[in-house]
């Protein structure tokens, strides 16, 4: 007796002091990332994550002070914002309320915040943001040129025109405090000063459509200056901005926002003494042709070291032959704005595996790995060799390079004996090549350009090439991993590595179908996947671009674009340009993805106007409430009813409009389009549904998915609905079937029916059509197509990745009950022959975790949940089964709330905490 009241006394103390303990902060952002320079928003949002040891912490209230200088916010002096003490559980999308933001300013934050109980934190460390240009009149650069001009002949492009160097002399007056380099060179751009390169940042600025928006980078450039005379230089490549006439479907120079290379740049420096000095672009600067002969994002890029200046961005050098450079006279037209999306960047080096000479002098290097990027040579040579590089993702049988999976836009001499072409390749296949200058050993990889591929074919190398003379260097958006995935399934496994491969192969400055072949957003593709990638990466900003780009081309009559930036394509649309259905549910569903995964409720207040307009637009063009027109699951192995998916699309972004209302405060729109919605339904549903019978149009499996995907159907027909579901996989013995839009509704249907024992055996199946058979037949990225394509579809294609939100809310059991999953449901759903899984997110709450490995008679699950955050957990388990945590019986754990039985599951109540859970099934 007397040691059950002392360990009740214990245990009473433990808590006492738990809910004492102050919340420790971590990961102060602005703008969702920690210590931006160059951020141009007027009221940026802060945010910040909370950890502790303790159980059940929540923040109550928070308080932020925002100053100009360490000192001042140190002391709490001086400040230009002070929010005061607020009650509020709120710790992400904060929006700035100070004083007017001034441009060129450095602003210091901290933050504490009170937990449950009112204990107050101590202050966090000092975080900081920059502003940079605030208002079009902060330039005061000039947009300037070489004073080239595009050719007259359509064949003309397609011959040398060198990529122009501009440089600009400058000698800070006083001792530098510091210095910031602002900076937009469309189509592509690479900085240096004294000879040193600006940033790490590949392909910038993010292509855009620039007649709408151009995008600038911020770069602390002081401690490239020296004392005496500098030298900025800059060297531009072609990019969206001067593309080549092609036919990418569509030929881009009729439908992009396009002009020669041109460059707007402004230096900023500080001195010591407080005083300033900018150097903009002008006509003071000098111009002259660089060794890039050719570059284009689809073709590649000639390089001719021969025609290297050398010391041309250095100190001291003659520029006096140089000519001056010219204003641009029709200036781009679009909004300069600050990149605040992930840059592209050099994220690996790749080695290749193996080399080949298929023919004298033909070289075949496999890099082991399909990827997006460049090769890299490193070769000793006579001046004047040119090595031929050309890049493709297979090979044929008798190891020749095989490029036809990506020739761009599908321009290929063998598919038409009478095909003709003005001046570009008879078949559209990436090549680079590499001139020597003759002196020692070279290295060298392309600047203004990337491409999709496994294989590398090199002729005209000076001798033999080795291994250890070529390397691959893949490129992406350097996005920060958010998920974090392995189980006991080493194909599972391999197929998450397969993900990530493809997945950054068509993270560049868009979402992209393909990094060979089209290169393009196409919005289908985000709807497929977006889910997907917000598990694996960070996505906040990179897809609060996407949105920009696709408003910036949203069409006169409100319909959006198939694909953003647009270039001319519309594919089974709606009219006035507009995409398919299926495609402009991108704008309206990457806002929903932002509020789900991050809170983000800004980003939808201020596009609400633009989606309402669009929905207005699908509206003008359904009749009797359907539609019938669309691409719809794009690469299904079924038979397709168009207005069936066409319908459905047109559902939700009737019912994400009206979920926005109520969000935003539009009363008026929420009767409005909830009532639609409703019409919606009705019509679908008489169309459709095959009463009594649980059949769906044809009753495939993504028809039937669908409707349960989008609750598309009566309650009492739901049951029914399902078991012809089950018997539409069963009839491809348990393969997947579908495509683009029906595999992450199968997946999810399953998952939301406790079925998971049907999808884990559906996506490890390694018989044709499924994942297990790509992995099967040696593919290292996803393929476009179910079945294997040598000659025509793209061996690295992202639209079956859906399949990876499965790995993270089936397997590893962690879904977002709440925005910013500030609530958050824990149900892993084991399955086949599953031992354990090991699954992680970093949320923006903080890192949740759930690991569980499963034995004879037991169930551990072992599960993080992120402070200031609550959670269900639901056990897999027998009805009645003894459940332990951490060693204890839960009714002796204070912590835990049984909420009882449900479905093959035992559902807990949590706060936040490390939870280690037992299941002993009786």
């Amino acid at each position: 007796m007397k040691r059950t009241i002392l360990l009740i006394c214990l245990l009473v103390g433990w808590v006492f002091l738990a809910g004492a303990e102050p919340l420790r902060l971590k990961r102060l952002t602005c703008e969702y990332i920690e210590n931006p320079l160059g951020v141009d928003a007027l009221n940026p949002v802060l945010g910040w994550q909370l950890e502790s040891s303790a159980r059940n912490q929540m923040q109550s209230a928070y308080e932020i002070q925002v100053a100009l200088t360490e000192d001042d916010l140190k002391n709490g002096k001086g400040l230009v914002w002070k929010s005061g003490k607020v009650s509020s559980h709120q710790n992400v999308n904060i929006v700035y309320s100070g004083k007017r933001l001034k441009p060129f300013t450095r602003y210091y934050w901290r933050v504490r915040t009170y937990n449950q109980d009112g204990v107050v934190s101590d202050w966090s460390q000092l975080a900081f943001w920059e502003t940079s240009m605030l208002s079009p009149a902060d330039w005061k650069a000039q947009w300037i040129t070489d004073g080239s001009k595009a050719p007259e002949k359509e064949e003309d492009f397609y011959k040398d025109d060198p990529t122009p160097l501009f440089r600009k002399i400058f000698h800070p007056i006083k001792t530098v405090k510091e210095a910031r380099l602002y900076i937009a060179g469309i189509g592509y751009y690479e900085a240096s000063l004294n000879g040193k390169r600006i940033g790490d940042h590949i392909l910038d600025p993010g292509w855009t459509n620039y007649g709408k928006q151009i995008l600038y980078s911020t770069y602390d450039i002081t401690s490239l200056i020296g004392s005496g005379e500098n030298v900025i230089g800059v060297m531009l490549g072609n990019g969206y901005y001067n593309p080549l006439p092609m036919r990418i479907f569509k030929p881009l120079r009729e439908y992009l926002t396009i002009g020669r290379p041109c460059l707007k740049a402004q230096l900023r420096i500080q001195y010591t003494d407080g005083s300033g000095e900018t150097i903009c672009t002008d006509e003071s600067w000098k111009t002259a042709p660089g060794p890039v002969m050719r570059n284009n994002v689809y073709l590649g890029e000639h390089y001719d070291a021969r025609n290297e200046i050398p010391d041309w961005d250095t100190c001291p050098f003659d520029d006096s032959h140089w000519k001056q450079a010219v204003q641009v006279v029709n200036t781009p037209a679009g909004q300069l704005t600050a990149q605040m999306q992930p840059p592209i960047r050099k994220i690996e080096v790749i080695k290749p595996v193996r080399m080949t000479e298929t023919r004298p002098g033909e070289f075949i290097f496999d890099m082991g790995q399909n990827f997006a990027g460049v090769a890299r040579l490193k070769v000793r040579g006579k001046k004047g060799t040119t090595i031929k590089i050309r890049y493709g993702e297979d090979i044929y049988s008798d190891g020749s390079l095989n490029v036809m999976t990506s020739v761009a836009g599908q321009q290929k001499k063998v598919w038409d004996a009478d095909w003709e072409t003005v001046g570009q390749p008879q078949t559209a296949w990436q090549e680079d090549t590499y001139t020597l200058k003759g002196e020692g050993e070279e290295t060298w990889s392309p600047r203004f350009t990337f491409h999709g591929f496994r294989y590398i074919e090199i002729t005209g190398w000076p001798g033999r090439p080795s291994l250890s003379d070529v390397e691959g260097i893949r490129l992406s958006a350097d996005l920060h991993k958010s998920g974090s995935f392995e189980c006991s399934n080493p194909m599972l496994n391999r197929l998450n590595k397969v993900l990530d491969y493809t997945f950054h192969s068509n993270l560049f400055s868009v979402q992209s179908d393909c990094p060979a072949r089209e290169k393009f957003g196409y919005g289908g593709d985000i709807v497929g996947t977006a889910r997907t990638f917000c598990w694996f990466y960070d996505m906040e900003n990179f897809y609060r671009k996407a949105l920009r780009d696709f408003a910036n081309d949203q069409r006169p009559e409100g319909g959006m674009t198939e694909t953003a930036p647009y270039n001319g394509i519309a594919d089974m649309g709606l009219g006035d340009d507009s995409g398919p259905i299926g495609w402009q549910l991108a704008f309206a569903f990457m806002q929903k993805q932002l509020y789900e995964y991050y809170g983000d409720l800004r980003t939808i207040k201020a596009y609400y106007p633009t989606l309402r307009r669009q929905v207005e637009f699908l509206r003008s063009k359904a009749k009797d409430n359907l539609i019938d027109t669309c691409i719809n699951d794009h690469e299904s192995l079924e038979e397709r009813v168009p207005a069936l998916f066409a319908t459905a699309h047109y559902y939700h972004h009737v019912i994400l409009l009206a979920e926005f209302a109520v969000l935003t405060g539009q009363s008026k729109d929420t009767q409005i389009y909830s009532r639609l919605a409703t019409d919606i339904k009705d019509a679908f549903i008489k169309k459709f549904l095959k009463r009594g019978t649980g059949q769906v149009a044809n009753a495939t499996q993504a028809a039937q998915a669908f409707v349960l995907f989008y609750d598309l159907v009566p309650e009492s027909e739901k049951e029914a609905v399902f078991t012809v579901f089950l018997q539409a996989i069963a009839k491809w013995d348990g393969h997947i079937a579908s495509g683009i839009f029906g595999v992450p509704a199968i997946l999810e249907v399953l998952r939301l029916n406790n079925r998971n024992d049907i999808a884990y055996e559906m996506v490890t199946k390694k018989t044709f059509p499924g994942w297990g058979y790509m992995l099967e037949s040696g593919a290292t990225t996803l393929w476009e197509t179910w079945k294997y394509s040598d000659n025509v579809y793209s061996q690295n294609h992202p639209m079956f990745g859906s399949v990876g939100e499965w790995f993270y809310q089936s397997l590893g059991g962690i879904n977002q009950a709440a925005p910013g999953f500030s609530k958050i449901l824990i149900k892993p759903q084991p399955a086949g022959d599953l031992t354990w899984v090991n699954c992680s997110y970093q949320s923006v709450n903080g890192p949740i975790v759930s690991n569980w490995r499963k034995g004879n008679e037991t169930f551990e699950l072992q599960v993080t949940i992120p402070a200031n955050t609550t959670a269900q957990i639901w056990l897999p388990s027998l009805d009645g089964a003894e459940i332990t945590e951490s060693g204890s019986l839960l009714d002796a754990v204070p912590d835990i709330k049984t909420m009882g039985y449900m479905d093959g599951f035992t559902c807990l109540e949590v706060g936040s905490g490390l939870y280690r859970f037992t299941v002993r099934d009786k």
